[in-house]
């Protein structure tokens, strides 16, 4: 089998599509042809869909360390040590409460969810949502720090709830607040921070609170 029939990975797709980026930046391609490709990217199934959306952009080759990830056979074998659980390992599940990531999926925290003070969402290509609403927070303010690209992220808030989202740094990206900003008063404060790269990120209330509270509901 030649090397452009072979199939690629999530992880593949989402190198490919940190190169696109890294193109728009540089002024190479225009956010309607980042677009374009990367619909394509999230459509790959072999290396060579993947290459016919670099083969215009001079140096962009996908990483060897991504081709040895589909080919064990370009690298040696390694010895892989069998992993000794640990008591931080089963206390902690394995993961951390404090980040949110995702890859080309669709990310959601509902319901009774625990809400640490600080909370890292470390996403790509993805569509997030996370709903205070309902939430069991363990501070009035929340600080969230955002390292995206190309997603739409929603922060869904309690009424009264307010969003500081004065320190998100937005490039080919939007920032928006449908609620209000200011110190905190209200049952919860979002301090929101970081950037967001070809995506949004809006703040918004449960739908329907302005028309309950216009009914004193």
């Amino acid at each position: 089998m030649e090397a452009r029939d072979l199939r690629v990975s999530d992880a593949e797709r989402e190198h490919v599509g940190e190169i696109l980026q890294r193109a728009v930046g540089q002024g190479m391609l225009s956010l309607g042809e980042f677009t374009e490709r990367m619909d394509t990217v999230l459509a790959s199934k072999t290396r060579g869909d993947l290459n016919a959306v670099l083969v215009d952009l001079p140096g962009a080759t996908i990483d060897a360390d991504m081709v040895r990830q589909l080919d064990p056979s370009q690298q040696p074998p390694v010895q892989q040590p069998v992993p000794q659980p640990s008591h931080q390992q089963l206390s902690h599940g394995g993961g951390s409460p404090n980040v949110i990531r995702g890859r080309m999926s669709g990310v959601t925290r509902s319901g009774a969810w625990q809400v640490p003070p600080v909370l890292d969402v470390n996403t790509r290509m993805c569509s997030v949502t996370l709903d205070f609403t309902k939430a069991v927070m363990s501070t009035q303010v929340v600080h969230i720090n955002v390292d995206d690209y190309a997603s739409s992220i929603s922060l869904v808030i309690p009424p009264e709830a307010t969003v500081d989202l004065n320190g998100v740094e937005t490039i080919g990206s939007t920032a928006t607040s449908r609620a209000k900003s200011g110190p905190p008063y209200g049952p919860l404060h979002l301090v929101v921070r970081g950037k967001v790269r070809f995506g949004n990120i809006t703040a918004k209330y449960p739908f329907g609170t302005a028309i309950r509270k216009m009914l004193g509901t």
